[in-house]
């Protein structure tokens, strides 16, 4: 079969655990045909386990186009790459083994497709962390494992939603770990792919972003805790001074989302996951995206993981799913405006010097 223009981007798709809500929120997503006018779908996945899915959601006016490979996909449908012909075994809710090999399977395909430039970004279905490890995937998550794919030194996890965007310090870390893991280092090159993201990802020209403090009331001036005066200020004065990077804080971090003081910021650095993740999500839930900046490639997913406990149930809301395509569709359209725009002022620059 001949290759298809493409005129929007190829996004693959993986399935996470196939027995959360991955393929439900998936086949909900791309049962409205509207976001064909954003992308062209590619899933990467099976399709004796789409059918089983689709039956258990009553769901009978939905199919996707199947094909061998991403090359081949229509432009017009929802696609789907055959990546394993067996039965799987799947019992919606349970955690399972056998499951997690297969969000392996997919997430492999996906990410040698995107590698090879077959698809433009990638989005992910959500996995559960403990049954997915294995010989092929022994990371904490999936930022993790694009990281290493990148071949970059570190990456940032950001969570997306309209004009709010929380990135962490420290990702998937035990809180008992995380005092010894924040640093001057860490913070800063945590801030410098943060602002490259907002400007670069985001087409924000001068991001200002807001550091939280690790400790209640950041540290009350040191009395409950020193690490703010210590370690977070001095990286905060360095990104300044240094990096051009308009940093602010650290500002106590129980009073700043309910105050209205995030809405005088481009993007919030927060010490931890949930530090950042609970505001966030308190604010956002069923829109939100999980991010992850500061790699050459573009990857989003949702926000929620596989929650088993309404798997098969067909309640399981769609949105944030669908955000996460629409938002690394943007991350991509954004990336080519930035390099086009610099490129041109490259060029502008050379002509003048040559005129000169």
């Amino acid at each position: 079969m001949s290759k298809q223009k493409h005129e929007f981007p190829r996004v693959g798709i993986t399935t996470g655990d196939l027995n959360g809500i991955g393929m439900e929120v998936i086949i909900k997503t791309l049962i409205d045909n509207r976001i064909l006018s954003t992308c062209t779908p590619i899933v990467y996945g099976s399709v004796k386990s789409a059918s089983f899915h689709r039956k258990a959601l009553k769901i009978n006016d939905f199919s996707f186009n199947i094909v061998n490979s991403a090359e081949e996909a229509n432009a017009k449908k929802p696609n789907l790459i055959n990546c394993w012909n067996e039965d799987v075994d799947i019992e919606l809710g349970k955690p399972s083994q056998k499951t997690g090999a297969y969000a392996v399977r997919s997430i492999e395909a996906a990410a040698k497709d995107l590698a090879s430039g077959k698809i433009d970004v990638i989005v992910t279905c959500p996995i559960d962390k403990n049954t997915i490890q294995g010989e092929n995937f022994n990371f904490p998550g999936h930022t993790e494992y694009f990281t290493q794919m990148s071949n970059v030194q570190d990456s940032l996890m950001l969570l997306v939603a309209d004009g709010l965007r929380v990135g962490v310090v420290t990702g998937h870390v035990p809180l008992k770990d995380v005092p010894s893991k924040i640093s001057k280092t860490l913070i800063l090159e945590k801030l410098r792919i943060l602002n490259q993201s907002l400007v670069r990802d985001f087409n924000i020209i001068r991001p200002r972003i807001a550091v939280l403090g690790l400790n209640p009331h950041a540290g009350d001036n040191g009395l409950l805790g020193e690490e703010e005066k210590t370690i977070i200020e001095p990286a905060i004065a360095e990104a300044n001074a240094k990096d051009k990077i308009m940093a602010f804080g650290p500002y106590p971090a129980d009073g700043f989302f309910g105050s209205g003081t995030v809405n005088q910021f481009d993007a919030v650095l927060a010490m931890y996951h949930d530090q950042g993740l609970t505001p966030f999500k308190a604010l956002s839930f069923d829109a939100g995206v999980n991010f992850t900046a500061g790699l050459p490639i573009v990857r989003t997913s949702p926000d929620h993981g596989t929650a088993y406990d309404i798997a098969g149930q067909g309640i399981a809301n769609e949105n944030s799913f669908r955000q996460a395509i629409y938002v690394a569709c943007d991350v991509l359209a954004n990336r080519k405006l930035h390099k086009e725009v610099n490129s041109n002022k490259l060029h502008t620059h050379v002509q003048k010097i040559e005129r000169e």
